[in-house]
């Protein structure tokens, strides 16, 4: 086929590349973010049913603004910002606890391994205790330490997702850990 020739194929049937290209990169964002993104917002719910809606709305509101794909330097710092304010304005918008503890959300949290069981169920105990603490920090502390430490987010990533600066980021992780170790040991749960 002579270059003429592809040139009016591509004239007379464009393919639909743009299309393709934007539904891989979609699907390339679900594929590497969605546990990320699922840690992010049940570390805020802490009810594993509403961390999945809030991925699955993420995905959505992503798929409504593909347009803007392209201008998107950072896709991860993207996708935290948006699953972040949306679980957010859900809780704001409810005002309301889990009352009860779902044996689902505890089975995602056990880590598998050779650990005996007793000590894998104080574990869990342990890690929702401490959970129960991190809730009781002001804020921004919370949100701070949550980024950094559950969804293990740089503070240059803490910082573009919540729209402050990198200093401010570490004065409220410093703030919040040395708030948690006080909680802590109150609590005498050992550091």
């Amino acid at each position: 086929m002579s270059c003429f020739q592809g040139q009016l194929a591509s004239w007379v049937a464009p393919a639909p590349v743009h299309a393709v290209d934007k539904t891989q990169t979609i699907a390339a964002l679900v594929a590497e973010y969605s546990t990320a993104l699922y840690r992010v917002a049940f570390s805020v719910t802490r009810n594993a049913a509403e961390a999945e809606d809030a991925v699955q709305e993420t995905f959505l509101r992503v798929l409504r603004h593909e347009s803007r794909l392209g201008e998107i330097r950072d896709y991860r710092v993207w996708l935290v910002r948006i699953v972040w304010n949306i679980v957010l304005d859900k809780k704001r918008r409810t005002k309301t606890r889990p009352e009860g503890e779902d044996i689902a959300d505890h089975a995602r949290a056990l880590p598998s391994g050779d650990r005996a069981a007793d000590q894998t169920v104080i574990s869990s105990q342990e890690r929702g205790r401490i959970l129960a603490l991190i809730d009781r920090l002001p804020a921004r502390e919370r949100e701070a330490i949550l980024l950094s430490a559950v969804d293990e987010l740089t503070t240059a990533e803490i910082a573009a997702a919540l729209g402050t600066t990198e200093s401010s980021i570490r004065s409220r992780i410093f703030r919040a850990r040395r708030e948690l170790a006080i909680l802590l040991e109150k609590e005498g749960i050992p550091r």
